[in-house]
């Protein structure tokens, strides 16, 4: 190891783009690089995201209140192609200043009501709109935890284990295996969970599930970072029962499909303003085994 051991400068400077998977927008530096207004649609809910598991969960919320009739929860979904640098747009970091996907403008109010962070806009409308949040103060209290939870350890897999084992220009042993075992503590955690429950947070179907469905159950259904075979994930059954099970869920399979542009074409839909406009990419094309989301 003392070959390649890097020895910290006394100074960080940013000289140059480190490599790998989305060097070209990663800066030290925040603030708009450009100006870009952003687009408003006709509903009071603007979303600016990409389907990411991140943007997904939103998705998902959106859709899973239109299924239980909420009328205004209706909204307008345009793309942001992080890849390409949007999210410096000016506009959007008027909306969320962290220049992250997913964010959200609430034009019911007056002023609008700017919202960033995925579990920030999950809590936002449970509260709005009193669904997927229970409310006895212990069912909230404990999908809470576990929202809260999501928040916490996403970093640890995406930003930690995807990157290294998947992303990094190089790969070294220690990250990739500081960040694998920490994955499979979490999995182990989720996994125990839901051994005598249906749900994340027990009887009913929450926020946490739309949380933390997007980013583990998509690990161990090998949709992101094809590292399911690494992580044995064929292991953590509970995990896998209550994954395929959400994914058989309409409004997931159509929430999933929100802003996303990768893929089979029938499993994207670009900007969604419209429940019509899931007509040409009808349910039964819709594979749940499909989702990399």
């Amino acid at each position: 190891m003392a070959d390649n051991t890097y020895t910290p400068p006394k100074v960080w400077k940013w000289d140059a783009a480190s490599g790998g998977a989305f060097a070209n927008i990663n800066r030290p530096i925040a603030g708009p690089t450009h100006d870009q207004e952003l687009p408003v649609g006709k509903h009071p809910l603007q979303l600016y995201s990409l389907a990411t598991p991140n943007g997904v969960k939103v998705t998902v919320m959106l859709e899973e209140l239109l299924e239980l009739g909420f009328e205004g929860a209706e909204y307008d979904a345009y793309l942001v192609r992080i890849t390409e640098g949007d999210q410096f747009g000016s506009g959007f970091v008027g909306v969320n200043p962290n220049s992250k996907i997913p964010a959200m403008m609430d034009h019911s109010t007056n002023p609008p009501i700017r919202l960033f962070e995925s579990g920030s806009i999950l809590l936002y409308l449970a509260e709005k709109f009193g669904a997927f949040l229970p409310k006895d103060p212990a069912g909230r209290a404990e999908c809470l935890n576990w929202l809260f939870w999501q928040m916490g350890s996403a970093p640890m897999l995406g930003g930690g284990f995807g990157h290294f084992y998947a992303y990094a220009p190089e790969k070294y042993e220690y990250p990739i295996n500081r960040y694998t075992m920490e994955v499979k503590r979490q999995l182990d955690v989720l996994d125990r969970q839901l051994a005598d429950r249906p749900y994340i947070a027990g009887d009913e179907y929450t926020i946490a599930d739309m949380a933390i469905w997007p980013w583990y159950g998509a690990l161990v259904k090998n949709k992101v970072y094809e590292a399911a075979e690494f992580l044995e994930a064929h292991t953590y059954t509970n995990v896998i029962r209550w994954t395929d099970e959400l994914a058989k869920r309409p409004a997931v399979q159509r929430g999933r499909m929100v802003n996303r542009a990768w893929g089979e074409p029938s499993s994207q839909l670009h900007e969604r303003h419209d429940a019509s406009d899931f007509e040409l990419r009808t349910q039964d094309k819709l594979d749940p085994e499909n989702s990399t989301s």
